[in-house]
C-alpha cells in the first residue's frame, strides 16, 4: 500500500508498505541485474550504505542460473541473502536491447540467447511465471520498449500491444498468487507506460492501464536517445494521467541531476547503472560535481573521494590510494569507486525526502543541481 506523505509542487514524499518491508520514497534502486552488484558490492555492503531496494533483470537470471534454480533455492531473496525489498524488472526491455536477436509476435518474443544461442521465448505469462519463481517483492509487467525514434504508427501498434500484454500479466499474477507453491503469493506488479515522445499516446496510455488498479506504474522507453528536455516534457505531460495514489517509477533513469528534475515532477521510484557503471571506470560522483580519479591532479592526493562523505571508501581511504589501485588493476579501486556512488545516490535520495518533508524542496533542489552538475575546482 502506498501512502502518500507530503507534496510539495507536483514532487511527491511516500511511503510504499510491501510483504518485505517499508520504502521510503523517493527512492533510487541498487541495480543488481544478475543478482549481484557489478563492482564486488555484497548484500551486506547494500545493507551498510543504505539501499533500501535491490533491482535484478528476469531475462538474465532465466538464462542463467535459471529460473527453476533460483526457485528451488527458496527465491531471489534466499538466494542472494537479502531481506529488503527487489524488484525484478519483466525482460521486456530485452526486447529493445538485443532487437538483432529477437522476434515480435502477439503471443510474446522469440529471443536467441545472447550467451549460447540457444531459443526463448517469452511472453506476458512467461514473464510473470519466471517472476513468481524468483519470489521478487514487485514484478515489472512484460512490454516492449519501442526503439527511438519510431514511427506514430508503429508506436501507437507497440503500445496497443503492451496494453494487451498488460492484461495477460494481470490475469497470471493473480492466478500464480494463488498457487500453495509459490513462494510470494504477496507478489506486486506494476505496469509499464509506453508511447516514446509522442504526448498524447503515452497520455491515453496512462488513462488505460490505470483503470487496472496495480500496485505501481512506471514510465518506460525513456533515456533511449531522446534529449534530456524531451524526457522531462513527456514527464511533465504523462504523470499526471497515472495515479497519485501509486508508486511512480521512472526506469533506467539516470544523473543526479534527471533524478531531482524527475522528482520535481511527481517520480517516486529510479534505478540506473551509472553509479556501478561510473565507479568501474573509476567516475565518482560528488556535491562538486563528477572526479576521474584516473586523472593525475590525484597522484598525491590525501584526501577521500569527497570530504564529510561517510561511504565506507571516503572514511578509510584517499584519493591518491584507491587512484593507485585503479590504475593497477586491482578489484578494490572498483569496488571502493562504485560503494562511493551508490552511497551517494542513497544519501541523495536520504535527503530529497528530507527536503520535502521539512518544506525545503525548491532550495534544496536548486542547491544540489548546482553542485553536481559543477566541475570540481580541486
Amino acid at each position: 500500500m502506498y501512502t502518500l506523505r507530503k507534496k510539495c509542487g507536483n514532487a511527491k514524499r511516500g511511503q510504499f508498505e510491501t510483504v518485505h518491508g517499508t520504502i521510503q520514497t523517493p527512492v533510487f534502486m541498487n541495480v543488481g541485474t544478475v543478482a549481484a552488484i557489478k563492482g564486488g558490492v555484497s548484500t551486506q555492503d547494500l545493507e551498510e550504505i543504505g539501499t533500501q531496494v535491490e533491482l535484478s533483470n528476469t531475462y538474465h537470471l532465466h538464462v542463467r542460473p535459471g529460473d527453476e534454480v533460483i526457485y528451488q533455492l527458496g527465491g531471489l531473496h534466499k538466494f542472494m541473502v537479502w531481506d529488503k525489498p527487489i524488484l525484478t524488472d519483466s525482460g521486456g526491455f530485452q526486447v529493445f536491447s538485443l532487437a538483432g536477436l529477437r522476434k515480435i509476435r502477439e503471443e510474446g518474443v522469440h529471443f536467441h540467447s545472447h550467451i549460447d544461442g540457444r531459443k526463448i521465448f517469452m511472453g506476458p505469462e512467461e514473464s510473470m511465471q519466471i517472476q513468481s519463481h524468483l519470489a521478487s517483492t514487485i514484478a515489472m509487467a512484460f512490454d516492449e520498449c519501442p526503439p527511438h525514434p519510431a514511427t506514430r504508427e508503429y508506436m501507437q501498434d507497440s503500445v496497443d500491444r503492451t496494453t494487451r500484454w498488460l492484461e495477460r500479466c494481470k490475469k497470471e499474477m493473480d492466478r500464480l498468487n494463488s498457487l500453495p507453491e509459490t513462494i510470494n503469493p504477496k507478489q506486486m506488479l506494476f505496469g509499464i507506460n509506453q508511447g516514446g515522445t509522442f504526448a498524447d499516446i503515452r497520455i491515453e496510455h496512462a488513462k488505460r492501464i490505470s483503470e487496472l488498479d496495480l500496485d505501481g506504474y512506471a514510465l518506460g522507453g525513456l533515456a533511449v536517445g531522446e534529449s534530456h528536455e524531451e524526457m522531462y516534457r513527456i514527464i511533465e505531460e504523462t504523470v499526471p494521467y497515472l495515479p497519485e495514489a501509486k508508486p511512480t517509477y521512472l526506469m533506467g533513469v539516470g544523473t543526479p541531476a534527471n533524478i531531482l528534475e524527475a522528482v520535481d515532477r511527481g517520480v517516486d521510484f529510479f534505478d540506473c547503472v551509472y553509479p556501478s557503471r561510473n565507479g568501474r571506470h573509476g567516475h565518482v560522483y560528488t556535491n562538486q560535481g563528477k572526479r576521474n580519479l584516473l586523472n593525475a591532479r590525484y597522484e598525491l592526493d590525501e584526501r577521500p573521494i569527497e570530504e564529510g562523505c561517510g561511504c565506507p571508501a571516503c572514511r578509510r581511504y584517499s584519493r591518491a590510494y584507491i587512484r593507485h589501485l585503479l590504475k593497477a588493476g586491482e578489484i578494490l579501486g572498483l569496488r571502493l569507486c562504485v560503494l562511493h556512488n551508490l552511497y551517494f545516490y542513497n544519501k541523495m535520495m536520504e535527503e530529497i525526502r528530507e527536503a520535502l518533508e521539512a518544506d525545503r524542496w525548491p532550495e534544496y533542489k536548486k542547491r544540489k543541481l548546482a553542485g553536481v552538475t559543477g566541475i570540481p575546482d580541486d
